[in-house]
């Protein structure tokens, strides 16, 4: 049945269909509609709304609810300028290291790196994280929506590639090939000090935006169709466990990682996460000085 959707979906003009969920989602309802609404999702997903910035009642739109923020304390970012974490609440999915600059979707599914950032030096900015190691995460509609840095540092820049709006649960992983590398993605170039990592936010059916935090960027707008590559003239400082991006929807993050970055064995596919979790051991600093594009 799942597969017999997806081949449906295939019909569907999912992009513009997600954008028009989306200004739905954005639109003030009457506040007993919207808070009907709101308690339906959170009780049929299962949102745990006493970690909500505010009650879920106080919110006037559902993208509002959405992308909520969590309470002050609600996730402790594991210490260590060494120690990358997770950048987001989900489930693990595939994770491992990079060979020959590939990474895994799926068993028996795999990308390249170039595929997976795309634009118009995607080979060059691939290339930095060889040998190093990948790690994807799942959000359901249940957690928590923003994206934080994995390692404190600088924002280099940002690749934005358009791209179709699958969904990315564990049935589009299995039927939808080079998934993350035909989606909607923006990634998010860090230098740190463990030298260059990138956190790629892939977008998904429905509403599909991700907005950056750092610049003026959003994913699924008509202004933004053609693949965009900012590099900074000055590079943008971030603290470890900061803000980057938010999802307006749920969808992946697929954090890289350079050479020498080992991730944790505890880590396995299926495994849940939160913000702020160890993810590698905190390890030294590279004898380059971990210099990013």
């Amino acid at each position: 049945m799942a597969e017999l959707s997806y081949t449906l979906l295939r019909l569907l003009p999912k992009n513009t269909f997600s954008r028009a969920v989306g200004a739905a989602c954005r639109v003030r309802a009457p506040a007993p509609v919207m808070r009907a609404a709101i308690r339906a999702f959170a009780k049929k997903y299962g949102v745990d709304a006493s970690e909500s910035e505010r009650p879920i009642d106080e919110y006037p739109t559902f993208t509002e609810f959405f992308t909520r923020r969590l309470k002050p304390g609600a996730r402790a970012i594991a210490p260590g300028a060494l120690l990358p974490v997770s950048a987001v609440d989900g489930t693990v999915g595939e994770l491992g290291e990079i060979s020959q600059g590939r990474a895994y979707q799926a068993k028996g599914k795999e990308y390249t790196l170039a595929e997976l950032i795309g634009g118009p030096d995607a080979a060059a900015d691939a290339a930095q994280f060889a040998g190093g190691s990948f790690c994807t995460i799942y959000l359901a509609p249940y957690n928590y929506h923003r994206i934080h840095a994995p390692l404190g540092g600088e924002i280099t820049g940002y690749v934005n590639m358009p791209g179709q709006l699958w969904p990315v649960n564990a049935v589009g992983v299995r039927n939808v090939e080079k998934l993350f590398c035909v989606n909607e993605r923006l990634t998010t170039f860090l230098r740190t000090p463990r030298g260059p990592c990138a956190v790629v936010a892939v977008g998904a059916t429905n509403v599909g935006r991700i907005r950056a935090v750092y610049d003026d960027v959003v994913t699924n707008a008509r202004r933004t169709r053609k693949p965009a590559r900012k590099i900074f003239p000055q590079p943008v400082p971030v603290a470890k466990g900061s803000e980057l991006a938010i999802f307006e929807m749920g969808s992946t993050v697929v954090l890289l990682f350079a050479p020498g970055v080992k991730l944790l064995a505890r880590l396995s596919p299926g495994l849940p996460i939160k913000l702020g979790e160890a993810l590698a051991e905190e390890g030294a600093s590279p004898a380059t000085g971990g210099a990013s594009r």
